[in-house]
């Protein structure tokens, strides 16, 4: 079903929306919570530094294909908000055949690059064999997370969020007990716990292709969807690619600061890694805001309702540095004890690693703020349409973070490469401020639309199912269409409405 963000309290309205987005974020990082937590304290520091040590290098390849296969599912979304079944299939075949690509690339490419790519970036010598191994049975199993990333997109796209995150959850689960068996009883090492998370996800897409199979007809493919063509998928790359490369350009920056660490030793690899994990958690609070924010602000502008987006953002301002200061205020007063749980407290070094890990978690939480505003206004600049100045901020951020890396950790050590997120955030901030200040000038010079009216009853999505304009079937999947209009224009909607209830009867 899809929601309407355009009525009721703007900070209200905003906050409702975010939190499925809150829990699947936070789903989503407990999987590298689980691993963390399991292997620093069965198999050790260096374990747990190597694990580390290839956060980096997944989330650039891995995080590229995230973004191409949430792209893909854009299409798809069109097609079934115009109520086309069969372009929504063909959607999904061309966003299936080039996740099937990609997958092929990584699978067969990507574990034979690990070991080198892991040698340039410095990764000690002492975490080299598992942080290989590690990497290389993730790339194996890219193809589980592709599709499990990509089935979840196309799901939410036909107006269905909370099942993605069902299974979500469901993998997630499934880790925590796999990584506990394989670590544990099974004593598979390092492997065990890249392993448990390629497993999770493959029955995840199984349950997924499942689900369709039984509950989603508009989603049923047919031989005659699989003829697509060269433009079919020459639309979904146009729309893939840019979210691809965005998501490389963060990791770009992840990769640099990696490097930095690995010239550190191997105590200051487990204490970013552990400090990032607890710090993750928190960071996706903040995130949901922005995205929730970007969603309402892109409905409220397409009902032409300056007016809200510009209270919606600002009161989503507040509340993100509010939220901002609370969560603050938690790592830097139990930033260490949360470490804790990660090292345990007899593990030889641990100390060290907590003294080290807190230090970040204080940095990081100290300047929040930032990063708060950093999503909001983003988010707000992307639901209005803008492009350009959230590419310019995302290369800013790339600069500042590499720059201070180098420069800040040959200076100051550790401390210096804890400083390049924060500086990272506030680069980013100065040019989004003015960036949003324009536009929400713009705003304010833009006429209002009349009183919006909502209907609740779900609309009929009807369209062609064999690719022609002659409407041969009714998708028997309903959902709620917001409908914004005057009184005279819902009055024309609703006889539409009955006129077609009456020919299907």
């Amino acid at each position: 079903m899809s929601t309407s963000l355009t009525t009721g309290r703007p900070w209200l309205v905003i906050l409702l929306f975010s939190v499925p987005l809150l829990i699947g974020n936070v789903v989503q990082q407990m999987y590298q919570v689980v691993d963390a937590v399991v292997v620093g304290r069965h198999l050790g520091i260096d374990s747990l530094a190597a694990v580390g040590a290839t956060g980096s290098l997944l989330f650039l390849l891995l995080g590229f294909a995230w973004g191409l296969t949430s792209g893909f599912a854009i299409p798809t979304a069109q097609a079934f908000g115009a109520g086309d079944a069969a372009a929504v299939r063909r959607s999904v075949a061309s966003g299936t055949i080039l996740t099937g690509i990609t997958t092929v690339i990584l699978t067969v490419g990507a574990p034979f690059l690990a070991a080198p790519a892991l040698r340039l970036m410095q990764t000690p010598d002492e975490l080299m064999a598992d942080a290989t191994i590690f990497a290389q049975i993730s790339f194996l199993g890219a193809g589980a997370m592709m599709f499990f990333n990509y089935l979840s997109a196309i799901i939410r796209a036909i107006g269905d969020s909370r099942t993605p995150l069902v299974f979500l959850t469901i993998a997630c689960g499934l880790n925590v007990a796999l990584v506990v068996l394989m670590v544990g009883p099974l004593a598979w090492g390092i492997a065990g716990a890249a392993i448990s998370t390629v497993v999770s996800q493959a029955i995840s897409v199984l349950l997924c292709l499942e689900y369709v199979r039984r509950r989603v007809p508009v989603l049923h493919m047919r031989r005659a969807d699989w003829k697509v063509t060269r433009a079919d998928l020459g639309d979904h790359l146009r729309l893939g690619l840019p979210m691809g490369f965005q998501a490389s350009i963060i990791a770009i920056g992840t990769l640099a600061v990696q490097v930095a660490l690995n010239e550190l030793g191997a105590d200051a690899v487990a204490a970013y890694t552990t400090a990032s994990r607890v710090d993750g958690l928190a960071v996706a609070l903040l995130q949901s805001l922005g995205l929730a924010v970007s969603m309402y602000v892109a409905q409220n502008y397409g009902g032409g309702r300056p007016d809200r987006i510009r209270r919606g953002v600002v009161q989503g301002v507040w509340m993100s540095i509010i939220a901002s200061i609370v969560l603050g205020a938690i790592l830097v007063l139990a930033g260490a004890s949360l470490v804790r749980l990660f090292v345990g407290d007899g593990a030889e070094g641990s100390d060290a690693v907590v003294d080290l890990a807190a230090q970040m978690l204080v940095v990081n939480g100290v300047t929040y703020s930032a990063l708060g505003v950093l999503f909001i206004l983003r988010g707000a600049l992307q639901g209005l349409g803008h492009t350009m100045i959230p590419t310019v901020t995302g290369v800013i951020e790339l600069f500042m973070r590499v720059g201070a890396a180098v420069v800040l950790g040959a200076v100051f050590g550790y401390i210096g490469v804890v400083w390049s997120n924060p500086l990272a955030w506030l680069g980013a901030v100065v040019i989004l401020v003015p960036a949003y200040i324009r536009a929400h000038r713009e705003l304010g010079r833009l006429p209002i639309a009349p009183a919006v009216i909502t209907p609740t009853t779900p609309i009929p999505v009807i369209g062609p199912t064999d690719g022609s304009m002659v409407v041969d079937a009714i998708v028997t999947q309903s959902i709620t269409l917001p409908v914004t209009a005057d009184r005279r224009h819902l009055v024309r909607v609703l006889a539409r409405r009955k006129s077609v209830r009456a020919r299907v009867k």
